[in-house]
């Protein structure tokens, strides 16, 4: 409390301390890692690598709460996105050679989680609190129209391409889709931060909430929460790269199918912002939740696949996008649910009940397929 004290008199800085000491610590561990091979340092570190992903979320969400709404929420979206396609390209470069499959089995993981997990949970709680959430259809609606299409475009079309063989798009397919994927979300950037901002801006919170209400932080404030993000996203690749090996390892030793190492680096990767938008959601401030939720979506697979498209024909090695039949069947599911349930411009519990069985049926089979 004193040094934050100290802090703000001496440079109108006003931060938690535990986001400074997070990120450092995290360097700290970063350096001793090279030394150490034990399970109770990984341990450490997946401790250290939890805490700095919630120090980096803080530090965006401060800057976000500088720039305001949408583009707040879309800080945030690119921040998380940074973080996935940084560990995903950093891991996919240690397996040249090999038919890759991470970058699927994540933006697949990524976007499960984030329709039947994090939306189904915000929906849940709300509709547990306050019965009923209203929120702004067209902004919901053309998330939802550029969600599915790319997802289709990216997850689904390569099982019935011809030029390779398998789920594989060919090189120049690839780039096709990687730049349409770009048009796509850059598209629904310029609606949502311009042409039709009005779509996503919330329309106020519950009595109360103070973060609807509170002065947006000081400039010195905002500067020093921007270079603790860029240092938290580092260190957050850094040590989910050390992690991933023995993340692979102790999946394969419990019998689970490879594809789990997907779920568990987007759970990872999406935890602080699922929070973020779940107490949006308890403050009657749906429409930032979905603002939030389906913005990632679209950051991860709209930016996460022309970054492996790029990364794929330089190095010279094949991705798997497609995604099985099972899996297709999910998440035409979950779209087909979303798309039904945010029909009426309102939500309640039943809808939320709903999208959390489908992601329980989704962890189930992505563990006993």
């Amino acid at each position: 409390m004193g040094f934050n004290h100290f802090l703000y008199k001496r440079w109108k800085i006003a931060l938690p301390i535990w986001t400074i000491i997070c990120p450092i610590i995290g360097l700290v561990i970063l350096a001793l890692a090279a030394t150490q091979d034990s399970g109770i340092f990984a341990a450490i570190m997946g401790i250290s690598l939890i805490s700095v992903v919630l120090a980096a979320v803080h530090h965006a969400e401060v800057v976000a709460h500088r720039v305001g709404e949408p583009y707040g929420t879309l800080i945030l979206a690119l921040a998380i996105t940074v973080i996935e396609v940084s560990l995903i390209i950093s891991i996919m470069l240690t397996e040249v050679g090999q038919d890759s499959t991470l970058a699927r089995d994540t933006v697949f993981a990524a976007i499960m989680l984030i329709l039947s997990g994090i939306i189904g949970m915000c929906l849940f709680v709300g509709g547990y609190k306050y019965k009923e959430q209203a929120f702004i259809k067209q902004g919901v609606s053309a998330a939802l129209v550029t969600l599915s299409a790319i997802s289709i475009l990216t997850l689904v079309l390569p099982n019935y391409t011809t030029s390779e063989a398998g789920p594989i798009y060919s090189n120049s397919q690839l780039i096709f889709v990687a730049i349409i994927s770009l048009v796509l979300y850059g598209s629904f950037v310029a609606v949502q931060t311009i042409r039709h901002r009005d779509y996503f801006l919330p329309e106020g919170g519950a009595p109360g909430d103070e973060d609807i209400h509170a002065a947006p932080p000081s400039n010195a404030t905002a500067l020093i929460s921007l270079l603790l993000l860029v240092i938290s996203l580092v260190v957050v690749v850094l040590l989910s790269k050390k992690l991933s090996p023995t993340i692979e390892s102790i999946v394969v030793s419990l019998g689970a199918p490879k594809t789990v190492v997907g779920v568990i680096i987007a759970a990872v990767i999406l935890l602080p912002e699922g929070l973020a938008a779940i107490r949006a959601a308890t403050q009657n401030r749906l429409q930032t939740s979905l603002n939030l939720a389906l913005g990632s979506a679209l950051a991860s697979i709209g930016l996460t696949i022309p970054a492996v498209a790029i990364v794929t024909y330089f190095a010279g090695f094949r991705v798997t996008l497609g995604i099985d039949a099972k899996s297709t069947l999910l998440l035409i599911l979950s779209l087909f649910i979303i798309s039904i349930s945010f029909n009426a411009g309102k939500t309640n519990i039943l809808q939320g009940i709903v999208l959390l069985v489908i992601l329980a049926t989704y962890m189930f089979i992505s563990v006993v397929p």
